[in-house]
């Protein structure tokens, strides 16, 4: 395998493709490119006269970049697209297309601190190069605002016995790795359970899960990210252009269903004089799950929905 397939298994590749009706001559945004196999892919649909510009904030990915005169690397977060459309001269897209799980690659690089599995710093940046890490909001948040955040993004109904384990401990020592944070939560590096009333007995892999995917959206701001993408992508994209976002939470989920059906993420619906609802997009078929051969052979796609949505 190349490096790029070892990085990142692209989900609902042929599905997304699809919903961005490529047009040879178009101008798309590949807003997360990771491993760059949905950017690939697109290249191969367009002709000489297309052209792909591809977000990514994180160095790794650099790593992939794609060899082509068509394709330009933005290295930057794709909440900035409207700005970085300007710069380049872009007055409108014909599609945008976001995946916007965590690849492979940073739950499996046991350093980036992404995943329970190692015992590693705890990281979590997207952008190594900027931002607090965790450790750093573990050992800086308030009791409170530590709950806000494993209950808002982790939907945790046990936040606060969480964060009071963690205030109470750090008061002794700062936590700086995954392994620490286990420790403190009652889950020892042998993944036995020692303490239920901490980290939810039987359901501590589900917990930590929603904990450090709660952790992760904190230190990359990724709703507030998300939002400002979304808002970017309503304004760039042109008539017709269409909208593909891969989701793998309710949280981003709802944000994206609330864009295409209100062109706001609050979900806001406005109407004109005569009672009619103005919204920016129109839904294109219904929400698309993976098959279960995907789901089989990648793991990692069980949880994604794809939807679809024109600007009228």
């Amino acid at each position: 395998m190349t490096t790029a397939e070892t990085y990142h298994v692209p989900v609902l590749l042929h599905e997304s493709i699809d919903g961005l009706a490529i047009q040879p001559d178009g101008v798309y945004v590949d807003v997360t490119f990771g491993g760059g196999g949905h950017s690939r892919e697109i290249l191969k649909h367009l002709g000489a006269g297309g052209h792909l510009y591809s977000f990514d904030q994180d160095a790794d990915a650099e790593q992939n970049i794609v060899d082509d005169d068509r394709f330009t690397f933005v290295r930057s977060n794709f909440r900035y697209i409207k700005q970085w459309m300007r710069y380049h001269g872009v007055n409108h897209v014909d599609g945008l297309l976001a995946d916007l799980g965590v690849s492979s690659h940073h739950f499996d690089d046991a350093e980036r601190g992404f995943s329970f599995r190692f015992d590693a710093q705890l990281d979590m940046r997207m952008n190594k190069r900027a931002g607090k890490t965790a450790a750093e909001i573990l050992n800086s948040y308030s009791e409170e605002q530590l709950a806000d955040v494993f209950y808002l993004y982790g939907e945790l109904k046990n936040a606060r016995r969480l964060a009071k384990a963690i205030v109470t401990a750090r008061s002794q020592e700062s936590i700086e790795t995954t392994g620490q944070l286990l420790k403190v939560l009652g889950v020892q590096p042998d993944n036995v359970q020692t303490d239920r009333r901490a980290s939810g007995g039987q359901e501590w892999k589900k917990d930590m899960a929603r904990l450090f995917q709660a952790l992760r959206i904190e230190v990359n701001h990724e709703m507030e990210a998300l939002t400002d993408m979304l808002g970017g992508a309503r304004d760039v994209l042109g008539k017709g252009g269409r909208l593909v976002v891969i989701t793998y939470h309710s949280l981003e989920d709802r944000l994206v269903k609330n864009m295409m059906k209100a062109g706001n993420a609050e979900g806001r619906v406005t109407q004109d004089f005569f009672g009619r609802v103005e919204a920016p997009f129109r839904a294109v078929g219904k929400m698309i799950v993976p098959s279960d051969g995907e789901q089989q052979s990648n793991p990692r796609s069980r949880s994604a929905k794809l939807r679809i949505a024109e600007r009228v």
